[in-house]
């Protein structure tokens, strides 16, 4: 592609509303442009590299027999009520009714879709095993749209689903798409983890989430390289030991703490440390109910209650959400920093972490007054000890060897489920086995963000200069910068190596504007395609080019001067070297 007759415009300046570096780069470098908020028009740049994108992930599946379908996006409610989910998935959805008032959405996912697609067909055991996937747009209404394309409104998917005779049937399948996702991103270029994930509202117990390691990543994760276990931090568990406690029980005392509202100032007030402390957290577990049913959570003070722990022990749809400081007080009498467990009438749920814990500080119900001397049992009953809490870097992974957590942020770009018959059974998806028998199918589910795996490159490669991109997600693979356009020998040199490279194969874009040389290195750098030529007067006088390879600020710079007639060679050994 030619600059000159190219739709392909850069700025100078960060957007204003973008938070995070590749969302900036991807606004400057001309690759998307906002519509409205969440909403994203994709320019032939930002396409080429999901087009790309794309094409891996159908040679992958399509190598291990999945077939590929095509989903309306708009669905009917009556199938998203079969599952209870039009109410489950809560204002994510979108939902609207057409002229005859008839209520739809706009598809978030297609478990139900896919599932009404094939219980109409599946007849007996015979027609198992089948695999269908799609790529397609999707749309979730985040209630805060943010970093571009990572947590968008509309955004494309590739959306995978399996149908298996039995369980064993369909472990085969997850492990089957787990491979591919692994072959998938490793064709891509990227540097990613694969953690142990919470299946959220989609459903199933069984998931893995695949994630590019970037330091802006919205997602935290525990990796133990010694037990070769990771996890994201919603589920990673935490190993500790019970404290033995003072076995010497005193007798409970009020005390003044005046002030005293956050376990930094009681801890200091007190001389004890903050884990040596202990909170009361409330929550509400209605699960989405228009009565709110409180549950309190006790933990050491140095430690965060983890949504989704809490959510899973809770047995819940969603994460329960904090009471805010008005409903505390109606619940207890007290402001927040000054309640405790004593004297509650709801299920109090108490962290791992404190079994063994004795004549310990909490709350008492009354501001600016605490208890010292609180003990399980006989001050309050506690539902039991629960892991509740996000895990943290140097904890003791659970996996055994001894290691550690280390803490690292990630960018979710894939995620595998296995289902089991959550779909099946609410949609009547059922098989005739050998015995005559309706059996509900086994079902997994697997997506990759498309258009946020290009983003997440970004944000994973780039410097202070603009992109890096991965070879094989790169929009063109070479980039000619034509330093004087308007001189015919240097311009017949700059066209002849472009159409030579084009004739071969070779992705090509060729800034043949009538621009300043500091303009076009500029926009080369920012728009960050993996090799550069500089064609200029000097050069061509001389017999040369100059050959630039786009690497990360910190790496060895691979810059140097090659023969005219030796650069499309040279090229072409590059490439076949570099897309191994």
């Amino acid at each position: 592609m030619k600059w000159s007759e190219s739709h392909l415009y850069t700025l100078k300046e960060k957007p204003a509303d973008a938070e995070i570096t590749s969302h900036a780069l991807m606004v400057r470098a001309g690759l998307i442009r906002k519509l409205a908020p969440g909403i994203y028009t994709y320019g032939p740049l930002a396409l080429k590299a999901i087009r790309k994108v794309e094409k891996v992930i159908r040679e992958e599946l399509d190598r291990r027999g999945c077939q590929e379908l095509l989903m309306p996006m708009v669905q009917p409610r009556e199938l998203w009520e079969e599952t209870n989910r039009w109410t489950e998935m809560g204002d994510g959805l979108l939902k609207f009714e057409n002229r005859n008032g008839h209520s739809f959405c706009l598809g978030a996912t297609h478990e139900e879709a896919i599932t009404d697609f094939v219980r109409k067909d599946l007849k007996s055991y015979r027609n198992l095993p089948v695999n269908l996937y799609q790529i397609q747009t999707k749309y979730r209404d985040e209630i805060r749209p943010r970093f571009g394309l990572m947590r968008g409104r509309e955004f494309i998917m590739k959306d995978a689903y399996s149908f298996d005779l039995d369980l064993e049937g369909a472990q085969e399948s997850y492990k089957k798409m787990y491979e591919a996702y692994q072959a998938i991103f490793t064709r891509l270029g990227l540097n990613f983890v694969i953690v142990q994930a919470d299946s959220g509202n989609i459903g199933g117990n069984q998931s893995n989430e695949f994630q590019v390691l970037a330091e802006s990543g919205e997602d935290g994760l525990m990796v133990c390289e010694e037990a070769n276990y990771a996890a994201n931090v919603e589920i990673a568990p935490r190993k500790v030991k019970p404290k033995q406690g003072d076995q010497n029980l005193q007798e409970v005392e009020e005390f003044a703490t005046p002030g005293l509202r956050t376990i930094t100032d009681l801890a200091k007030s007190t001389g004890l440390a903050e884990n040596d402390l202990v909170k009361t957290m409330f929550f509400d577990a209605s699960d989405g109910g228009d009565k709110i049913k409180p549950v309190a959570v006790l933990l050491c003070g140095d430690d965060e209650v983890n949504a989704i722990k809490l959510k899973n022990v809770l047995n819940l749809t969603n994460p329960p959400e904090l009471l805010n400081d008005k409903e505390v007080k109606e619940l207890t009498g007290a402001s927040p920093g000054s309640c405790g467990p004593v004297d509650l009438k709801i299920p109090v749920y108490s962290d791992q972490a404190l079994e063994g814990h004795t004549n310990f500080i909490v709350g008492a119900n009354k501001d600016d007054f605490h208890l010292k001397n609180v003990n399980f049992e006989r001050d309050f009953k506690s539902e039991g000890f629960f892991d509740l809490c996000l895990a943290k870097e140097g904890d003791e992974c659970p996996e055994g060897r001894g290691g550690k957590y280390k803490a690292y942020r990630g960018i979710e770009v894939g995620h595998v489920f296995y289902l089991g018959t959550k779909y099946s059974e609410k949609m009547g998806a059922t098989y005739l086995n050998k015995e005559g028998k309706a059996k509900p199918v086994e079902m997994g589910c697997y997506g990759i963000g498309v258009t946020r795996t290009v983003q997440a490159a970004i944000e994973q490669s780039h410097d202070q200069n603009g992109i890096v991109w991965p070879l094989p997600v790169a929009p063109y693979q070479v980039h000619i910068c034509l330093l004087d356009p308007k001189d015919e020998k240097v311009s017949g040199v700059a066209h002849d190596f472009y159409n030579k490279l084009q004739e071969n194969g070779v992705e090509v874009l060729m800034d043949d504007r009538d621009e300043r040389p500091g303009v076009k290195f500029k926009d080369a750098d920012l728009l960050g395609m993996p090799l550069r030529f500089t064609v200029g007067g000097r050069g061509v006088e001389n017999g040369e080019l100059e050959w630039v390879e786009r690497r990360l600020s910190g790496d060895k710079s691979a810059k140097k001067t090659v023969a005219i007639d030796e650069a499309f060679d040279l090229v072409m050994s590059w490439l076949k070297e570099n897309q191994k």
